[in-house]
């Protein structure tokens, strides 16, 4: 009798091997393109306060917020609350007359100078420039990537 004791010849263990790699590629692809998948963040939520100096500037700080934001994607706003309810100052954060100028009408300070919006950062207005010091005014923040009001609060007056 006569004997071969070759298992398998080399060209069908390349293709035996070939078809284990592509199974398992596959297999992974599959396992992980659930994690993959766009997953809608949810909008932003932020709390503010905002606190009177005797020399008519406002100090709005950011107390909470649950992600970080990009500076531009925020857009801030004073705002009249009489009838008319027309916004009279308003612009970007990453504004290069805003985003960390001291002595502005307004200004962003980041405080942990990371380039975005979290805890402890906080704007400076000059309401006495702006004319926003006589009670009548809120600071608006609203994050334009989820279209989202992150904060509305009411400018206190000012005793003069």
């Amino acid at each position: 009798m006569h004997r071969d004791d070759d298992a398998v010849s080399p060209v069908i263990a390349t293709v035996l091997l070939l078809a284990i790699t592509v199974l398992l590629t596959s297999m992974v692809f599959v396992m992980m393109s659930s994690t993959l998948d766009t997953v809608e963040k949810a909008d932003p939520k932020a709390s503010v306060s905002v606190r009177a100096l005797s020399n008519g500037y406002h100090v709005i700080s950011i107390t909470s917020i649950d992600q970080s934001l990009d500076p531009s994607k925020v857009e801030w706003a004073v705002v009249n609350q009489t009838a008319q309810s027309v916004k009279e100052h308003y612009g970007a954060v990453d504004d290069s007359d805003v985003y960390g100028t001291v002595g502005a009408n307004i200004s962003f300070h980041d405080r942990d100078a990371g380039w975005s919006l979290t805890k402890g950062d906080y704007f400076v207005v000059n309401c006495e420039n702006l004319g926003c010091n006589s009670g009548n005014h809120y600071f608006q923040l609203v994050d334009t990537g989820s279209n989202t009001v992150l904060a509305k609060i009411r400018l206190p007056a000012l005793e003069s």
